[in-house]
């Protein structure tokens, strides 16, 4: 997996006659600034007969620049009550890929800083962002090569220091990986395949990797993940996996993260039929394990000290056949909760108990634990809060501040998150009706229509994993945040042909690291 080298660069003054270079971007909200004043007068002849400059995205011809390419990305005003850093990643967007069309493979880009400290990170969030517009699927690049696809070999920030570059090119690493694992068709990334890419990706990293595919096994120590597996187990290669990454630092443990990844492979909503065209873009439904991947692999780069991180992730196709699990159906999770099916269609959350069951056993011997679920789990997130990752906190979470922690380093980095109160209305919802069953795992209805839609899946996934015994007044509390991206999980909402963001793993990183190293 290739992505642009980044590299360095001290001024533009400095930079212009770097043979390396062939194209100089300027993203800035104002073409005056003093920096600007070596090319201030190629700036004033554009000006003089295009009235774009400034106000729009703009290339030109430029002998004096590198490359002889000059490209002028304003960011516009930023100083609005709801502006924020976006604006720069938006014009960095647009900027590398008017670059990429006229041929620029190596170009300089020039950052204007901003007063706010809500732009403290445009720099760093310009290059993710251009590495987010020149990603291109995994299937293309198998077949086309990504020389073709992807010909930009390197990007020169000016204002970057050598370690801020390793540091970027880590977080790069795990998000690529997440967009490959989340936008690649169902078949080259069935549920073994997901694990397979993993292996190979974390081989001879520091992250250990073990792959539980052995039915028998997971049947017993996974149920509820297997009953919405059961109907793919009769076609061999859709047959499910949990994925288990590991990092261990060197020296002492001050603090334990936990992920549960969501990895449907595909959602075919299973008895509960996707109709109407919505099955369309249901290979995406593994972004939350994709993002939880990437989180991993951004970990083994980093090597953060006195942090150990442990994953799961839950690869699972949502067959629909004549094995397949139903409405009514109740089942037993890895915790001896009994869950009374509402709807095959809410998969996601049967898959993450589970997972989060196993994670819980872990975390109560280990020092600090916090844990997380990451899922593309429900319509009413994106309906409710847009193309921002929501968050829905149990109680030591919140005492901890996790979620408004979270929220504040999305803010700055460009990956946003809103924050979801856990209510008892939602406890309520999913109370159970009869003695048959101790919770219901959900409605019948769409959640998109539902009141609640994206709150009360939290309140199932803490008693279905058994983390309702490590509330905030119990003898082991543990900090648990639920991350809903199926607003956030792909660029503008497109689940069908958008490109997957691998959102949430940039404020995860800046949440957990900050600090170590991202701030």
């Amino acid at each position: 997996m290739s992505y642009p080298t980044l590299f360095t660069a001290d001024s533009i003054t400095a930079s212009l006659q770097d043979e390396r270079w062939d194209a100089l971007i300027v993203l800035a909200h104002d073409l005056q600034a003093d920096e600007l004043s070596t090319i201030a007068i190629a700036i004033a002849s554009a000006q003089g007969v295009d009235q774009r400059i400034g106000q729009q995205l703009v290339a030109m011809p430029c002998s004096s620049m590198p490359g002889g390419r000059l490209i002028l990305a304003p960011v516009g005003t930023l100083e609005r009550d709801y502006d924020d850093v976006r604006s720069y990643a938006d014009a960095a967007k647009a900027a590398i890929v008017l670059a990429k069309e006229m041929g620029a493979t190596a170009p300089l880009v020039w950052v204007q800083p901003h007063h706010n400290e809500l732009y403290q990170h445009a720099i760093e969030v310009s290059y993710l962002a251009m590495c987010q517009a020149l990603w291109q699927p995994l299937e293309g690049r198998e077949v086309v090569g990504e020389e073709k696809l992807e010909p930009v070999q390197s990007i020169a920030m000016v204002g970057l220091v050598e370690s801020q570059a390793e540091e970027l090119m880590a977080i790069e690493s795990g998000r690529r990986l997440a967009r490959d694992l989340a936008g690649t068709e169902p078949e080259r990334m069935s549920a073994l395949n997901f694990a397979a890419y993993c292996q190979q990706t974390f081989s001879g990293s520091a992250v250990e990797v073990e792959v539980v595919t052995d039915i028998k096994t997971l049947q017993q120590d996974y149920p509820l993940l297997m009953a919405v597996a059961r109907s793919s187990l009769v076609v061999p290669r859709h047959r499910p996996a949990v994925i288990r990454l590991s990092y261990t630092p060197k020296g002492a443990i001050a603090q334990s993260v936990f992920l549960a990844g969501k990895g449907l492979v595909y959602d075919t909503g299973g008895a509960d039929l996707k109709v109407g065209g919505s099955m369309a873009g249901m290979s995406r439904d593994k972004g939350g394990g994709a993002a939880v991947a990437g989180f991993m692999l951004s970990i083994a780069k980093l090597q953060p000290e006195g942090l150990k991180v442990v994953a799961e992730i839950g690869a699972v196709r949502n067959s629909i056949g004549s094995d397949a699990f139903v409405p009514d159906e109740i089942l037993t999770s890895h915790a001896g909760v009994r869950v009374r099916i509402g709807n095959t269609d809410a998969e996601g959350r049967l898959v993450l108990a589970d997972l989060l069951s196993h994670l819980r056993q872990q975390a109560t011997d280990e020092v600090a634990p916090q844990i997380f679920s990451v899922a593309t789990l429900t319509g009413h997130a994106a309906r409710s809060v847009g193309p921002y990752t929501a968050l829905v906190e149990n109680g030591p979470a919140r005492a901890l501040g996790l979620s408004l922690r979270m929220q504040q380093f999305g803010d700055v980095w460009g990956d946003p998150c809103e924050i979801s109160r856990s209510r008892r209305e939602d406890y309520q919802f999913i109370q159970a009706k009869s003695s048959a069953e101790d919770v219901l795992s959900c409605n019948n209805a769409a959640s998109s229509i539902t009141v609640r839609g994206h709150q009360f899946p939290m309140a199932f996934l803490v008693e279905a994993s058994g983390l309702a015994d490590h509330g905030q007044y119990h003898m082991k509390p543990i900090p648990y945040v639920h991350l809903d991206i199926a607003g956030s999980g792909v660029d503008g909402g497109d689940w069908i042909h958008g490109k997957p963001s691998a959102a949430p793993l940039i404020t995860m990183l800046a949440s957990v690291l900050s600090d170590q190293t991202i701030r």
